[in-house]
């Protein structure tokens, strides 16, 4: 049994497999060794714990092209490296995405439905079926009675022959719809050199086996199966994949009965139709995940190695596919939705997993070089929320060493997390606080009340592209629920997961009864064996809340399942018992999950928004004594008796709140009954500031001081030195405690946003901090700390003396200053154009103009120095 003080010790002290990983980018494959030496010290020095390679679009003339001897023998080299490190190493097993290559014939790549259309006369027709393109095959031919604007009820199925379809003469109007399944066309996206061809068709065991044979076998022999920490598959993005050769057979394997006859329901409604697409998608879902993650992940095992995917997209797949992979993982952040994340983590904790990982940092701030370490910390945070316990950066550009103008390669979406960056000596302190988190937050088990169930039948009636929908179930599934269930749970002070059909008929209705209630969001179809197993949670005890856009009537006798609006949900959620943790006042910015571990409970609580927020915090488990934990030091921060917790949280920082008997006995908690005896502005006076560039003598300066205008390329650090008398301030006697704040991070209004530098859907920290970025603090030569985060806070207690007192604070500021210098930028369009021109248009950076808009740089605030006594 797991007990307070020895939890404490691993969050003190966590174990290197749960340290961030970055994505490393290799562009071309073009790489030198003295490079990869130097990036993976990098990662290591950071605090990060290894890397996952990625082969992509080629940035220079690539001489040794993706699958060569060369190319591979570099890929060895990177990975003893980081054996020698202490680094793990993860492979992708085929470059850029979705998998695919030169090895893909026109029967191996993925295919799709296309239908033809149209409305006929009565008269006698000879259809002739060529196909228009190279691979091209009839799938089926259909004769209804009706007319575009009013479609026909019912089709029959025409047989063709030498060439043609034949139509009888007949009533008019008549509809002919003729399926035809072709290659998709899609080709591999951003792929290396070397890479380029089809994308795969993931039904197709065949195909999938090809490609393991061509591609993953050659990259695993290379480095060692023991040296790889997993393999890796990132989202599906097999765009329009619903058909695949052999899907006529399986459908009749698994219903008895040949779909070609009814294939015209999924592009016409009629009775019947939505069972005939539930069964055809199913019948997709169930190839997809024998023949693509089951052949993987069974090849995967036969090496020893873990098979880690992001399960979610096209082709078309269900949550719970992922029992048939090693490590799961989500992309997106959005704690208070069912984005992605959700949907990986749901399947973890209902799988028994104990590592959800996510693809974090995306599309962090963009443009590159923009994010920021606070922004990395929010958006963790979000990951955090949503069950998430191990971070994959996205990530780090495998780029030469800068020299002159050039910046470097940089990946063309937002993310470019490495050591070029100037406020990356902030970087370790950011690792080691989500290395704590992400230890923390694997150990016990996850406490989710709720379980909100996925529509897949309503989901599958509007699913697919002769729907004009998509083919992601996830994403389809998404705009049922809509925004406002999940939110009200999360606002009753809950949390959920997500169940599906197969998922649920693996539970027992007697436990989840026990847990809490299954919550229906908008569902119009239920399939019997659902409502059966609902029937039975309400049987054993428990409660279903059926959310419905107007009031109805309940199907059921039974006061256990209600139905009621989605305004309604949180309170009908409050009454079916205790939230896990109530949060007064209530704030919709603040979040929780809740782990459980032996007698211990633990809640990681964080601030979401751009505002500080005091409240209480109210658990629902008990014990004697409850105790916050310092994400940041790894301490005990406070402790107190059981009951409601105080709390103030500034933008983004977030708490542990440990509950247990045993926590009374760990930690050492500061001591309470201090009050603040003086405060101490830093500013000019009889001593000013002063301030030094690299190169340059220090020179005067007055606070606040933002160097954007006289220096708006400069990209890197500044030194502020200012001298005070410590006798002066408190006297012989000194203070039991020394603060030296920098102020408080203002909110951005959302209309602001534009201008400030924040573009499109990307995660952004919505403040304006006092520091712009971070800032090391050393105060008579000894460091203090490095601030990158709200709040703006440090004790220098222990590094001062009586007297003079030399205080330096050492500014970096975010990269993109550099980036939106004109000879920068004119390198970097130089090289994009240099790479289109000689190997195609693989890509294009994303929004580079606007490196520098709303950028600022500096010391923005006066410091200020608080004190206090004894009592």
């Amino acid at each position: 049994m797991t007990t307070a003080a020895e939890l404490l010790a691993g969050f003190a002290a966590p174990a290197p497999e749960a340290r961030p990983m970055m994505r490393w980018w290799w562009f071309g494959p073009d790489v030198e060794r003295t490079d990869i030496v130097r990036q993976l010290k990098a990662v290591a020095d950071a605090g990060l714990g290894g890397v996952e390679v990625a082969y992509v679009y080629p940035l220079s003339t690539v001489e040794h092209p993706f699958g060569s001897a060369e190319f591979l023998n570099d890929l060895r080299f990177a990975a003893d490296t980081a054996a020698s490190l202490g680094l793990r190493f993860d492979l992708t097993l085929g470059s850029g995405w979705s998998f695919g290559g030169p090895h893909i014939t026109a029967e191996t790549a993925s295919r799709r439905l296309i239908w033809d259309v149209r409305e006929i006369g009565g008269n006698a027709l000879r259809i002739g079926i060529e196909p228009r393109w190279p691979g091209e095959e009839l799938v089926g031919a259909y004769l209804g009675e009706g007319s575009l604007q009013e479609p026909p009820v019912s089709f029959e199925r025409l047989e063709a022959g030498d060439g043609a379809v034949l139509v009888d003469a007949g009533r008019s109007p008549r509809l002919v719809a003729i399926a035809w399944s072709a290659p998709t066309g899609q080709q591999v996206k951003r792929a290396a050199v070397g890479a380029e061809g089809p994308v795969l068709d993931h039904y197709s065991k065949t195909a999938v086996l090809d490609h393991l044979r061509a591609v993953a076998e050659p990259l695993v022999e290379a480095v060692g199966a023991e040296r790889i920490g997993s393999v890796f598959c990132d989202s599906l993005e097999a765009y329009d994949a619903d058909w695949t050769s052999n899907l006529p057979g399986e459908f009749r394997a698994r219903h008895s009965r040949d779909p070609l006859d009814e294939l015209w329901k999924l592009r016409f409604d009629a009775v019947g139709a939505d069972l005939f697409r539930a069964e055809f998608y199913e019948t997709l879902s169930d190839l997809f995940e024998e023949n693509f993650l089951g052949v993987i992940r069974e090849w995967a095992a036969q090496r020893g190695v873990p098979f880690r995917v992001q399960n979610y997209g096209v082709p078309l797949t269900r949550l719970s596919a992922y029992a048939s992979v090693d490590i799961i993982e989500g992309e997106g952040w959005g704690w208070g939705g069912v984005t992605q994340t959700r949907w990986a983590a749901s399947a973890a904790h209902r799988l028994g997993r104990d590592i959800v990982s996510a693809e974090t940092w995306t599309w962090v701030h963009s443009p590159s070089l923009r994010a920021t370490p606070l922004d990395l910390k929010g958006e963790a945070h979000e990951h955090f929320l949503l069950g998430v316990n191990h971070l994959i950066g996205h990530g780090w550009p495998a780029s030469p060493a800068r020299s002159g103008v050039n910046l470097g390669r940089l990946f063309y979406a937002s993310g470019a997390l490495d050591d070029r960056n100037a406020w990356w000596p902030a970087m370790p302190a950011l690792a080691a606080y989500l290395t704590r988190l992400c230890w923390l937050l694997r150990q016990g088990r996850p406490v989710a009340d709720v379980m909100l169930y996925l529509p897949s039948a309503d989901a599958y009636d509007v699913l697919g592209l002769a729907q004009g929908g998509s083919l992601d179930l996830w994403r389809t599934a998404r705009a049922i629920i809509g925004d406002a269930i999940p939110a009200a749970i999360r606002d009753a002070g809950f949390d959920f997961d997500l169940i599906d059909d197969r998922m649920l008929e693996t539970l027992d209705p007697a436990t989840v009864a026990s847990t809490g209630p299954v919550v229906l969001p908008h569902v119009e179809r239920l399939p019997e064996s659902v409502h059966g197993w609902l029937r039975a949670v309400c049987a054993s005890g428990g409660t279903v809340i059926e959310v419905r856009s107007e009031a109805a009537t309940s199907p059921t006798d039974d006061s256990s399942w209600r139905v009621i609006t989605d305004e309604e949900l949180a309170g009908a959620l409050r009454a079916t018992g205790n939230p896990d943790l109530r949060v007064e006042p209530a704030c919709s910015d603040i979040g929780f999950v809740h782990r459980r571990v032996g007698d211990v409970d633990v809640y990681f609580v964080a601030n979401a928004g751009a505002e500080t927020r005091r409240f209480s915090a109210a658990p629902r488990a008990s014990g004697s004594r409850w105790q916050l934990w310092d994400p940041q030091t790894g301490r005990v921060t406070e402790e107190g008796d059981a009951g409601a917790v105080p709390l103030e949280l500034a933008p983004y920082e977030a708490a542990v709140l440990v509950l247990g008997d045993g926590a009374a006995s760990v930690g050492s908690a500061p001591e309470a009954g201090t009050v603040t005896a003086g405060e101490h502005p830093l500013g000019d006076g009889a001593r000013p500031w002063t301030v030094a560039f690299p190169g340059e003598d220090a020179s005067p300066v007055v606070l606040p001081h933002e160097w954007s205008g006289e220096r708006p390329y400069f990209a890197g650090t500044a030194t502020y030195e200012h001298v005070f008398d410590a006798t002066e301030l408190w006297g012989d006697e000194p203070p039991a405690r020394v603060e030296l704040d920098f102020g408080e991070a203002e909110p951005v209004r959302a209309g602001d946003a534009a201008e400030r530098g924040m573009r499109g859907a990307s995660f952004r920290a919505m403040v304006q901090p006092p520091i712009r970025e971070i800032a090391v603090v050393t105060l008579n030569g000894v460091e203090c700390g490095t601030l990158y985060a709200p709040p703006y806070r440090l004790d220098v207690t222990d590094s001062l003396r009586p007297g003079d007192n030399v205080l330096r604070i050492t500014i970096g500021n975010a990269t993109a200053a550099a980036l939106a210098a004109p000879n920068a930028a004119r390198s970097l369009e130089a090289d994009v154009a240099a790479s289109h021109e000689q190997y195609g248009v693989r890509f294009r950076m994303q929004d580079v103009e606007h490196a520098a808009d709303g950028l600022r740089s500096g010391l923005l605030a006066v410091p200020t120095l608080r004190w206090e006594a004894s009592r």
